[in-house]
């Protein structure tokens, strides 16, 4: 009996440590990853998941156009195909487009062939809508553990994630939202938005107020790949 409470306290403790890691911002097993970059210039990067779906992708790509501003946008493979000229739009912009899966599975317990079809997958949708620059990949809901990464280095993609995430609660208005992304801010920061989902209307509110108090603080907001080339 107790070898087999021991065996169990075991297991619950390797899931319980298995999970942290799946769920880790700074730290994979395999390949390159980044969370922020570490630079001393004022740099920070908005980036949005999910989409293009629309009505909302219109409205932020109206608010960032009134601002100058050129962001990155991880999409999903199937949104992107199903909107072909949203996606476009993105591109014609300048902004980054970065892949977010083909159909925003959880990628923790899955086999390599199925993470190789949903990164090809998504690849084609965006590079059919002219989009020329490098496509770094972050993982739905942010969960990875073996596979995924260990084919994301065989492919020489960076995992990108996020140091800030102001809107992770569901019930932060617009304001609070706002001011976790201007006082969390640092050199270097990847700030994450969920501002495309129709439910996220409070971080759609906030991100002119996060652009204006960002750039109030001194900060330049630019595109991951304007970011990571910040890097010494």
């Amino acid at each position: 009996m107790r070898r087999l409470l021991a065996l169990l306290l075991i297991l619950t403790l390797a899931a319980a440590g298995l999970w942290q890691l799946s769920r880790a911002r700074s730290f994979q097993l395999f390949g390159a990853m980044v969370d922020r970059v570490e630079t001393t210039q004022p740099l920070v990067a908005l980036t949005f998941d999910d989409g293009p779906v629309p009505v909302q992708t219109e409205a932020i790509l109206g608010i960032l156009a009134g601002r100058s501003l050129r962001a990155t946008f991880f999409v999903t493979g199937r949104e992107a195909e199903a909107n072909p000229m949203l996606t476009a739009a993105l591109v014609a912009a300048g902004h980054d487009l970065g892949n977010h899966s083909y159909s925003h599975t959880r990628m923790v317990l899955v086999r390599p062939a199925f993470v190789e079809r949903e990164l090809a997958r998504t690849d084609a949708a965006i590079r059919a809508a002219g989009y020329t620059g490098p496509i770094h990949f972050r993982p739905p809901y942010g969960k990875r553990l073996f596979v995924l990464p260990w084919v994301l280095a065989e492919q020489n993609r960076t995992t990108v994630m996020w140091d800030i995430e102001p809107d992770s609660d569901l019930n932060a208005g617009a304001e609070r939202i706002a001011r976790i992304a201007i006082e969390q801010a640092r050199p270097g920061s990847i700030i994450l938005l969920h501002a495309m989902a129709s439910s996220r209307s409070a971080t759609r509110a906030a991100l002119p107020l996060i652009i204006d108090g960002l750039h109030a603080r001194g900060f330049r907001l630019v595109t991951l790949s304007e970011l990571l080339a910040a890097t010494p």
